[in-house]
């Protein structure tokens, strides 16, 4: 006769309270998880989207002074905007932002990259000639743009001074139309060239050596090497350095007030001095107008951002 198994035993009830404490624990998780995230949503809600908002706002209404302290001021939609672009100043306003942001790029990018590949190579006193190097990058813009003006002083500058001794004649450098926006250029091209070799010669940095050694050994030679190894192992960071370049250089403000005031004759007006002297600049202001070509600086910078966004996904993907 088969004997029938044994009964098994009652396995006992799981307490009421473990399921809540395992239900409790991802909750607890998250609620940690927001806590660290909490400080950074408050800073971009207050510094970043607060100051959006209210520059959008701005330049939809029609401010004075006095609405501007009441607040009474009364909505216009898009008459400022209108203003804006039919405005004599918008064109050439434009051409001098893109010139001056193109050309710095250009030369920033240039040497900066060049000035990278030299110092890529270890030697003696490399660490201190980098160190130098950024010393544009650390003074404030102040400082600097105060350093050029004396510079290119018409009658006492340096820049004059020497040309002077090769026999060519003194120059109006910040007081001449056709000189002043090439000079604020100039600036600000040795003020960020530093910046593009730091972030440049850290993405050579973590470029792999034996990669190098393996295309020397199949006969490249040395412009091959860079223009067929190291230039694309280099693209995700060059595209950073002019994006990071192009943002800020659409936004420069101080070194062409500081030595131009956007002059003579508005020949070195930028968007971003524009801006200022329509708030600020006058001693009836357009808040609302100097509003609205703040924005468009910022639907600018947002366009390349998201042209970047788009060109890093296709490389992404392919």
């Amino acid at each position: 006769m088969t004997q029938a198994p044994p009964p098994t035993a009652a396995r006992p009830a799981p307490a009421a309270g473990g399921g809540r404490r395992a239900a409790s624990r991802p909750r607890s998780g998250q609620w940690a998880a927001w806590a660290f995230l909490a400080p950074v949503v408050v800073y971009l809600l207050v510094f970043y989207a607060y100051p959006l908002y209210r520059n959008v706002e701005l330049s939809m209404r029609h401010y004075t002074v006095r609405s501007f302290v009441q607040g009474d001021a009364p909505f216009t939609g898009l008459a400022n905007y209108a203003q804006v672009l039919g405005d004599a100043t918008f064109g050439p306003a434009l051409w001098h932002t893109a010139v001056f942001t193109l050309v710095s790029l250009a030369f920033q990018f240039t040497i900066g990259l060049a000035l990278a590949l030299f110092f890529v190579k270890n030697f003696r006193l490399s660490a201190i000639l980098r160190a130098l190097f950024l010393v544009p990058w650390l003074l404030p813009l102040i400082v600097s743009s105060s350093t050029w003006s004396w510079m290119l002083n018409s009658d006492s500058g340096v820049v004059n001074a020497v040309l002077g001794a090769f026999g060519v004649g003194p120059i109006h450098w910040l007081t001449s139309p056709d000189w002043s926006l090439w000079s604020v250029t100039l600036a600000n091209i040795w003020i960020g060239i530093p910046f593009n070799l730091v972030v440049l010669y850290s993405g050579l940095q973590a470029i792999d050596p034996a990669i190098h050694e393996a295309a020397e050994l199949d006969g490249a030679a040395g412009w091959q090497r860079f223009w067929r190894v190291t230039f694309p192992l280099l693209r995700p960071v060059s595209a950073v350095t002019l994006l990071l370049g192009l943002v800020y250089t659409l936004k420069v403000f101080d070194i062409i007030w500081i030595m131009t005031r956007g002059g003579p004759s508005g020949s070195s007006t930028t968007f971003a001095t524009w801006s200022y002297r329509l708030g600020f600049g006058n001693l009836l202001p357009a808040f609302g107008p100097g509003a609205a070509v703040g924005n468009l600086l910022i639907v600018m910078a947002l366009f390349f951002g998201l042209v970047y966004i788009r060109v890093q996904r296709r490389q992404t993907l392919s």
